[in-house]
């Protein structure tokens, strides 16, 4: 079963709509590997709503944990399996369009779509060696330092820039 199957047999979508849920992360820009995961980013506003809906129909599943971070604004992270692939549910107080792991893959999916697939298989070379997937993308661009800051500040660049980055690959 490919993991948009087991999307669609879980009702995850449907289960947290009321938090505007949306799948990122490798599998939609087809940069997993073995043992990735379905990352899914939700407006949480209401923590204790967010956490029931999620208790209330995956507390029985294989591997199932819910817990809240320290971090600012305190989001809640949910993980279970379901039909063998493993769920990571993240819900932020923010609205998705202004969470880090939204913009993340906003911008990863916009340099993949202006890619000639040199970026794409450098990128799959490093996730294949066990590294993370923003901390892939800013070592194949040269980003220095905090990769998950780098690649928020490469949001900001047009189309243009961007191409000029992919350029020197």
């Amino acid at each position: 079963m490919d993991y948009q199957a087991a999307i669609n047999s879980s009702g995850v979508l449907e289960v947290l709509r009321a938090f505007d849920p949306r799948v990122v992360g490798t599998l939609p820009l087809g940069l997993s590997v073995p043992g990735s995961d379905v990352d899914i980013v939700c407006h949480a506003s209401e923590p204790m709503a967010f956490a029931e809906a999620v208790w209330a129909r995956y507390r029985s599943c294989e591997g199932f944990v819910l817990y809240q971070w320290r971090a600012q604004g305190r989001p809640l992270v949910a993980r279970f399996e379901w039909d063998g692939w493993p769920f990571e549910v993240f819900g932020d107080w923010r609205p998705v369009d202004q969470q880090r792991g939204w913009l993340h893959f906003e911008i990863e999916r916009r340099l993949l779509a202006l890619d000639d697939g040199r970026l794409r298989n450098a990128v799959v070379r490093q996730r294949s060696q066990g590294v993370k997937t923003e901390p892939a993308f800013a070592a194949v661009l040269g980003i220095p330092d905090d990769p998950y800051l780098g690649m928020l500040d490469l949001a900001g660049e047009t189309d243009a820039q961007l191409r000029v980055r992919l350029s020197r690959l």
